[in-house]
């Protein structure tokens, strides 16, 4: 069991790196990337220091590869750029999902 959880610990570190390291190349100034890059070091510390559990850790990669990918989706639609109405959407998801790197390493567990 321990393997196992030292196993997907690692996945879920090296996971983000592979994901988002494509994208930043495209936009490197751009402030939803670098946010995005942000949280997923927000995480990857969480998990480090065991503040995040591995199962939550990757509730919280899941919703972090939600945004992400809506956000390509919505680029690719206008050649690249998004719109004032979209940037406010990505930055809305981007807010909750900090909220909840947040309360997910802050939170005090029992056991």
């Amino acid at each position: 069991m321990k393997l196992f959880k030292y196993v997907l610990v690692a996945a879920l570190a090296a996971a983000p790196a592979l994901t988002f390291a494509q994208a930043a190349p495209a936009q490197p100034n751009d402030p939803i990337v670098k946010r995005e890059f942000n949280q997923q070091r927000r995480i990857g510390n969480g998990i480090r220091r065991g503040a995040i559990a591995p199962r939550q850790a990757a509730r919280l990669e899941r919703q972090q590869m939600r945004v992400h990918r809506q956000m390509r989706a919505l680029r690719a639609r206008h050649n690249g750029r998004l719109t004032m109405r979209e940037r406010r959407m990505i930055h809305r998801r981007q807010i909750i999902a900090s909220r909840r790197i947040y309360r997910a390493r802050h939170m005090h567990r029992i056991g």
